[in-house]
């Protein structure tokens, strides 16, 4: 049954194209208010060194009135600026866009809290470079923004798909893959959850390694259950794919926390941004096994996937070992 998922090395090329596992880094802007009508400005661009960053810019109201002049500094591979501004109705109505978003492939996280706790999130894109300020954020908006914004993490988390693919690639029948990813759902949401409320905390780079190192397992046992070796993970692959769950559900909780949790719906936005996940790991495996079967009816199809599983096994193991090396050497600037 799986043998069509084994020949998917043209998705496995299109995914590996970025050097980095989260190339697309998006831009964070967050708004807090710190008096009742002065509010910190925080604005985080992606940079490349110290140098360059992206022409992206906030748009404030035009009643907007600057109180201090921004600090500015490059801080790992972002340009982040700091600055207080102050406004007479305290932004409630108000519209502020991102300029110079649509000629990028990035997107914009922006979040405004007020100094009840009452925040609201929305996700920008270049199709979408501008909002209104809502005087209390519906609860629909926040699930819908905390959805989407798991969506796009598991889709560009080309770690997190590439070891989906390698577990894909040594579970047989449909009985043990239903079982494999409900492990690795349970798994990865007690630790999304933990990690999002400050209950469990590791340093980010290690737990980053430990995803790439997880992925280089579990392509090595692909390789050895091609040589006819059976261990293990291919006989018990929930056993196996539960601790990594864990891991990679830290990963998960990465992107959340550089967000953050609006304060007065954080089991909404947790339970949305979860709900996210899932919903691009199904889109992912369905896109698999979907290419895998219309590959499968070609002719010689069956042949062809055969024959190109050496390719996925090996390339998927081979960057999952450049990450390995690239995340380990974080360490050192820790």
């Amino acid at each position: 049954m799986m043998r069509p998922v084994y020949g998917l090395v043209i998705l496995l090329g299109l995914m590996c194209v970025p050097g980095n596992a989260h190339e697309l880094r998006p831009a964070y802007l967050e708004i807090r208010q710190s008096g009742r009508d002065v509010f910190d400005v925080l604005w985080k661009v992606p940079a490349l060194g110290n140098q360059l960053r992206l022409a992206i810019d906030v748009e404030l109201p035009e009643d907007t009135v600057a109180v201090t002049e921004p600090r500015a500094a490059y801080i790992n591979n972002s340009f982040v600026s700091r600055w207080q501004v102050r406004h007479p109705t305290a932004l409630a109505g108000k519209t502020i866009s991102i300029s110079g978003l649509d000629a990028t492939l990035t997107d914009a996280l922006a979040r405004i809290e007020w100094n009840d706790g009452i925040a609201q999130v929305v996700r920008l894109t270049p199709t979408r470079r501008s909002f209104q300020i809502e005087s209390r954020p519906r609860l629909l908006t926040v699930a819908a923004t905390y959805t989407g914004m798991g969506i796009e993490h598991i889709l560009t988390g080309y770690d997190h798909l590439l070891f989906l693919l390698a577990m894909l690639m040594i579970v047989r029948g449909y009985r043990r893959l239903v079982g494999t990813i409900t492990a690795f759902t349970v798994a990865h949401s007690m630790t999304l959850a933990l990690a999002s409320l400050h209950v469990l905390q590791l340093p980010r780079p290690p737990v980053e390694a430990m995803i790439a190192l997880s992925i280089m397992i579990v392509a090595t046992e692909a390789v050895k259950m091609s040589r006819g070796e059976i261990g293990v993970t291919v006989r018990y692959p929930w056993v196996v794919v539960f601790p990594f769950g864990l891991l990679h559900g830290l990963g998960f909780a990465g992107a959340l926390l550089d967000t953050g949790l609006p304060q007065r719906d954080v089991p909404l936005a947790l339970l949305a941004f979860n709900l996210g996940v899932e919903l691009g790991q199904l889109i992912f495996i369905t896109t698999l096994l979907g290419g895998a079967h219309i590959i499968q009816r070609i002719p010689d199809g069956e042949l062809l996937l055969s024959r190109m599983r050496p390719a996925v096994t090996y390339g998927v193991g081979m960057m999952a070992g450049f990450w390995l090396l690239e995340r380990s050497l974080s360490f050192f600037t820790m």
